[in-house]
């Protein structure tokens, strides 16, 4: 059985529709991404889901509970880390762990987290003084403390460099390994497709799809498309364009752009290298993640139209 089951879950603030029909299951064990555009609803969603709102009409089950009946026995076996959390600035750290400690009968060793996420030496160190990526490594600490089998990690890598954010990546494949269900909220596509066994694309506070990265991925991947430069002059204008696996091909400058199917990169370098023609500063562009976001929406991860 899935240890999460959202069904038709609804969220409205007034006048506005934040979640309009959000369902998906998670099964016990994976990282599952929550992906789609800011505003889409994401954090909602999961927020319904961590019992921290009250949804207006769906069903959500965690491991068999309510979030909202059930919300003291949900707490029990869930950690959150919210994109917005923060902490007051003089805060130490072992003070905020130890806190957040208390709030639970059998808490993990604190101490033993901290030196997971590489901050037992800044255990007297104040909230405000550390920097982005360690700040959000606190935030991870404090959302297992409890020992959890859910975590809903909310943006987690927002704001980090390249290197904190991978970084903070590697983290979260660790705490899966130890059995942790992880929900992971994230618009970077990179970041989904790194870390999550499967997604739900939410759009307009719908869901749109569900599938693997490289599922959604394979659903557009019906076009490819090659651009290079040529070291000498194409013999003939129809070298490529007569090749069965191409369906255009674009000059802009030096640079030539071939758009095809089936194996198009051999058909292309095969076919020049026969002439003589060696394609410089060749690029094989495949389809990603915003390419199926835009074929289900009609815009792109950031929220731009087509």
């Amino acid at each position: 059985m899935p240890i999460i089951e959202v069904e038709n879950l609804k969220k409205r603030y007034r006048d506005i529709v934040a979640v309009e029909d959000v369902s998906f299951t998670i099964e016990e064990g994976e990282i599952f991404g929550v992906l789609g555009p800011n505003g889409a609803g994401k954090t909602t969603s999961v927020e319904c889901v961590a019992g921290l709102r009250v949804r207006d009409g769906g069903r959500v089950s965690v491991a068999g509970f309510d979030p909202g009946p059930d919300r003291d026995e949900l707490r029990k076996i869930l950690g959150v880390q919210l994109q917005s959390a923060a902490l007051p600035n003089k805060l130490k750290v072992r003070e905020a762990m130890e806190l957040y400690a208390s709030f639970y009968t059998n808490p993990a060793d604190w101490v033993d987290l901290l030196d997971r996420v590489g901050l037992v030496d800044k255990q007297n160190a104040a909230y405000g003084k550390l920097s982005g990526g360690q700040r959000q490594r606190l935030s991870i600490a404090l959302a297992l403390v409890g020992r959890p089998r859910v975590a809903v990690l909310d943006e987690l890598t927002t704001g980090l460099d390249p290197q904190a954010r991978r970084d903070t990546w590697a983290l979260i494949e660790d705490i899966r390994a130890s059995g942790v269900t992880i929900v992971l909220v994230t618009h970077f596509m990179e970041e989904a497709e790194r870390l999550c066994d499967r997604l739900a694309l939410i759009d307009r506070g719908r869901t749109v799809a569900i599938d693997t990265p490289a599922g959604l991925i394979a659903g557009v991947q019906g076009e490819q498309r090659i651009s290079f430069r040529p070291n000498v002059p194409l013999p003939t204008d129809d070298l490529l364009t007569a090749l069965p696996e191409v369906t255009s091909v674009t000059r802009a400058g030096d640079t030539i752009t071939v758009c095809g199917t089936g194996n198009l990169p051999y058909a292309v370098t095969t076919t020049l290298a026969s002439q003589g023609v060696i394609a410089t500063a060749l690029r094989v562009e495949q389809a990603t993640l915003d390419d199926a976001f835009l074929a289900l929406t009609g815009r792109t991860l950031d929220g731009a139209h087509s």
